[in-house]
């Protein structure tokens, strides 16, 4: 494929307390690149990213993170650890007898610590999912995009993964709720071979729109299901 996925970029309004958050949970470097804060992946974890803009904001942000616990007492001290650094119990109407935690980061995102014994987690490392909103259709348009073989197809909702295993990015399937304004969070590609038109122009041959050029040079398209995303340029791949 000519794009690799570089991160899931978030919009906050102080993108370094934000990183510094998600640096410790995650035991990530945090890096300053052109506009932003990135905490790199590899090939097995996404990557997280952070800029200037808005705060998250529940029943508009369409994507979340899912992270894993190996027993009970993992999950407790993942839990504990993000509220001392700065994050908030989230009250999404989950039931008590779920077992799954719900939080928020100092950004306003929420985020699930998830119980342990989880088996269509099992083996994707702590940052185990992206998990979002969207169809079927958005699912295979990603799956084509990154070269990342559908790890699960069924009832609307579909899940891709990398080939090195890791991180799964999954949709829900419809009904998705109206999108009224640019997502405050949304992925972010580099050129796989530093070049970025030939990049954007199969990203559009696989179903993507092109929308407009970021003022890094940075290529803003749409997926299938209108969720901005962004290719960016030669000489902004990160050391």
């Amino acid at each position: 494929m000519r794009t690799q996925l570089l991160a899931v970029t978030y919009e906050a309004l102080d993108p370094f307390r934000a990183a510094r958050f998600w640096a410790a949970l995650l035991s990530r470097d945090v890096i300053e690149d052109a506009g932003g804060v990135l905490l790199p992946g590899d090939e097995t974890q996404l990557g997280l990213r952070f800029v200037s803009g808005r705060p998250g904001q529940l029943a508009v942000n369409r994507m979340h993170l899912h992270l894993t616990s190996a027993d009970v007492d993992e999950q407790q001290h993942t839990i504990a650890t993000a509220l001392k650094l700065g994050g908030d119990h989230l009250d999404v109407g989950q039931l008590p007898e779920e077992g799954h935690t719900v939080l928020a980061d100092p950004a306003g995102y929420a985020f699930c610590v998830i119980e342990p014994g989880n088996a269509y987690l099992a083996g994707t490392g702590f940052l185990g999912e992206l998990t979002c909103e969207g169809t079927r259709e958005v699912g295979l348009f990603w799956s084509r995009a990154l070269g990342w073989p559908l790890v699960w197809d069924q009832d609307e909702e579909t899940a891709i993964q990398s080939p090195h295993g890791g991180t799964k990015i999954a949709w829900g399937g419809p009904p998705v709720a109206p999108k009224n304004e640019p997502n405050r969070e949304r992925l972010e590609l580099v050129p796989a071979a530093d070049d970025q038109q030939a990049a954007v122009d199969e990203l559009v041959s696989l179903g993507a729109t092109r929308l407009d050029v970021a003022e890094d040079g940075a290529v803003v398209l749409a997926d299938p299901d209108g969720n901005e995303f962004r290719v960016r340029g030669a000489g902004h791949r990160p050391a």
